[in-house]
Formats: C-alpha cells, structure tokens, sequence
C-alpha cells in the first residue's frame, strides 16, 4: 500500500486484523481500494482519505452490535464505517466483533 504515513500503517493492522478474525476472506483491489469478500459477497472495504483512514461495511445499517462506533456519514444510506486517526485508536476487540457480525450477516442471507 503506497499511501503516506501514519495511514500506511492504519492500513496494514486493519488488513492483519481483518485476515485474522476472517481467514477465509478473500481480498481484492478495486478502484485502488482492498475489498474483503466471504462467500464471494461484499464483507468490507478499506478507504484512505485525507484525514482518516475507513473500515466500509456495505450492510452497515443490519449489524446489531457496537452501533455507537459506527459512522453513517454523508449520503450513505446502508454503508456504515469505523474510522481511524492513528493506529492506537483501534479498538480490535470491537473491529473484530462488527467483522464476526457482518460475516453473520452475510451467512444467513
């Protein structure tokens, strides 16, 4: 991942962290963006903007847990996100809770 630091290494530990909690996700780069899929449907994305850095869940609005963490934003009418300043501000207890929540989301589809 090219981008600058600190978001180089905000990238890399959300990266570890989700291929960890999921080992089966398949990660793909569309748009210079990595997505993360499960089952071949849309689990995740990774976004890098100027000033922070976007965990992307497509069906943000379903997951049930960690609500108050996740971000709606502009516009977005499911996509719900967890954005990041720094590396310490990753709670991964909690990433990896929403992570567990939107495979579960997907699974019983």
């Amino acid at each position: 991942m090219s981008k600058p630091e600190p978001w180089r290494s905000i990238l890399i530990e959300l990266q570890a962290i989700i291929k960890h909690t999921i080992p089966e996700v398949e990660e793909q780069f569309k748009w210079h963006l990595p997505f993360y899929k499960v089952d071949k449907k849309m689990c995740c994305f990774l976004n890098f903007r100027k000033t922070f850095v976007d965990v992307g869940f497509i069906n943000g609005i379903h997951i049930d847990i960690h609500k108050d963490h996740l971000i709606a934003g502009e516009k977005r009418k499911t996509l719900r996100s967890l954005r990041y300043t720094s590396i310490e501000e990753i709670d991964v207890a909690v990433l990896q809770d929403i992570l567990q929540d939107a495979v579960r989301l997907i699974r019983e589809k």
